[in-house]
């Protein structure tokens, strides 16, 4: 039997494995080829709000619904986070967004041909939901893993998350392409589907909520917030506390500097992810069956990929590494440019995979090596504000590329900049290989 402790690691390891649900079948594949062939006209479709009309089309959808999600969370992100420390209880709203998004994400299920407003406003508070969540997760992890084995707890987490999201779009492909066999249709098999990956990220969510263990901060609760119960000082708390931890992370200039590199390439890959599938369907007109198959692909080979790279940031270095891989995104970017097709996706699905799980679970270690020691939990929670703030961005520069020029291929390759200036501001983080802080 498990001991306490490893009953909360592999829970917290099971929320990963639960989630990923939602970001591999919903963000990544069936929705957005669902929302280009389906949902979305195929000639256009003209955005109405109020006195503005503008004609548009799938590709840019989607990047801007993408970018405003991401906008609308960092901007909650400081508030609720406020109020989870000074209640201490991150895990009811763990809870509530964990089950909120997963309803939502069910809601889905009605989305038919033509229903444009009714899916962005369900993808826009279950991707929502999704993010916050996140957040809450995230900030359990400096409680759960001693410094020495945070790295591993880090790398085993995305590990969970890479297979529990592709076994469960392994089983939603399986459906769709027997969907005759079952006697149902295609388009029910995708929303039957969506609706699986929802069940999925609430049911295994369970096993999180039954064995986590809520951390206690009190150093983060003062008394005189914690007895006054009136929401205009939790949004006072949580305003001070962001800026607190701004002017903190300008003390520390490594540190400093990593999160802007961070804020910018993670960006980059962000977008690579919730764009991948539209662009295979809106420029190379690919077959759904290409698209989920190569997205599949790259969820097990993912795991491989994070587990190679944070082995060998050991000898050479975490920074040496993660700019390395950073450089393979370049080529893979440039590969997108100029790929025809579907041999060229299959191809830049195995390298996005390779390189995916690298760069997510050396950023993360690399970060954790950096933080001062006693206050790790206030900077990974900043850590995870940095990380929502960097996917606003990219989207939207993708979507107004593809706006002004009408092809999603300079859209895709626009997202070179995001790349390069991480790169380069990498150069100027100095890693200390004798102690773990970094002033």
């Amino acid at each position: 039997m498990k001991s306490d402790k490893g009953k909360n690691v592999f829970a917290w390891y099971m929320y990963d494995w639960a989630n990923s649900a939602f970001a591999t079948t919903v963000i990544a594949a069936l929705l957005p080829i669902y929302f280009a062939s389906v949902i979305v006209p195929s000639d256009s479709w003209v955005f109405k709000l109020f006195s503005i009309e503008l004609s548009t089309n799938a590709t840019t959808l989607w990047a801007f619904l993408s970018g405003a999600t991401a906008l609308f969370v960092f901007i909650t992100a400081p508030i609720l986070g406020a109020i989870a420390d000074i209640s201490e209880s991150k895990k009811k709203f763990l809870m509530a967004f964990c089950f909120g998004g997963s309803l939502f994400t069910t809601l889905l299920f009605f989305s038919k041909s033509g229903d444009v407003w009714m899916t962005m406003v369900f993808f826009f508070l279950a991707n929502s939901c999704f993010i916050t969540a996140n957040i809450f997760y995230d900030s359990f992890l400096p409680h759960i893993a001693s410094r020495s084995k945070i790295d591993q707890v880090s790398g085993r987490g995305y590990a969970y998350g890479y297979l529990g999201g592709g076994l469960q779009f392994l089983i939603c492909i399986i459906l769709i392409l027997a969907h005759s066999k079952v006697g149902i249709e295609k388009t029910m098999a995708v929303r039957i589907s969506l609706l699986f990956s929802g069940v999925w990220w609430a049911g295994f969510s369970i096993i999180t909520f039954v064995w986590l263990q809520e951390p206690r901060n009190n150093k983060a609760s003062p008394q005189q917030y914690r007895n006054d119960n009136n929401s205009w000082t939790y949004i006072g708390f949580g305003l001070s506390r962001t800026w607190h931890t701004i002017l903190s992370a300008k003390k520390h200039r490594n540190l400093a500097i990593f999160l802007i590199a961070f804020m910018f390439y993670n960006d980059g890959i962000h977008t690579v992810i919730r764009m991948a599938a539209i662009y295979g369907k809106d420029e190379l007109g690919l077959k759904n069956e290409t698209l989920m198959g190569t997205l599949l692909v790259v969820q097990f080979i993912g795991i491989g990929g994070a587990l190679l790279f944070s082995r060998i940031s050991k000898p050479f270095g975490a920074k040496r590494v993660l700019i390395f891989v950073l450089f393979l995104w370049l080529g893979i970017l440039c590969y997108a440019y100029i790929m025809t097709s579907a041999l060229d996706f299959w191809i830049l699905g195995i390298a996005v995979g390779f390189v995916l799980g690298g760069s997510q679970a050396i950023s993360r270690s690399l970060y954790g090596a950096m933080i001062p020691v006693k206050e790790s939990a206030e900077f990974f929670g900043f850590y995870s504000i940095f990380e929502k703030f960097s996917a606003i961005w990219g989207p939207f520069v993708f979507g107004i590329v593809r706006q002004i020029t009408g092809t999603s291929r300079l859209a895709i390759l626009s997202l070179v900049g995001f790349f390069i200036i991480g790169i380069v501001l990498l150069c100027f983080v100095k890693e200390n290989h004798k102690t773990l802080i970094l002033t």
